[in-house]
């Protein structure tokens, strides 16, 4: 199996571009680089850790990506707080980068039968 074959992969991808576009125009260039460098490396990750030989490694990577799940929603309710991302825009975020840590979740659990 490849990577770009796995949906938390696409929607990791697909958020991270959301991110982007979304916040391109924000001149506290600090905050908007590091809200889409955490929603980049979730992405980022996942294609590592399946590029990776070892099953251990793998599990790595993909742990990495599930922290950075956490690392951009903590982001994103700051950015919702101080009122640079909307309520229903952050709220959409928050519940896919969600979805997307317990997707990660199962991926890990598989992959650590294997290691």
């Amino acid at each position: 199996m490849r990577f770009e074959d796995l949906d938390v992969w696409k929607r990791a991808i697909s958020l991270s571009v959301d991110i982007y576009k979304e916040l391109s125009y924000l001149k506290d260039y600090g905050f908007r680089d590091q809200i889409t460098r955490s929603g980049l490396s979730i992405p980022s990750n996942i294609a590592e850790g399946f590029e990776r030989v070892s099953y251990k490694e793998s599990v790595n990577f993909l742990s990495y990506a599930k922290g950075s799940c956490g690392e951009l929603r903590t982001q994103i309710y700051i950015g919702m707080q101080i009122g640079y991302i909307d309520k229903d825009k952050g709220d959409k975020w928050l519940k896919e980068s969600s979805e997307l840590s317990s997707m990660l979740n199962g991926l890990i659990k598989t992959r650590r039968k294997f290691e």
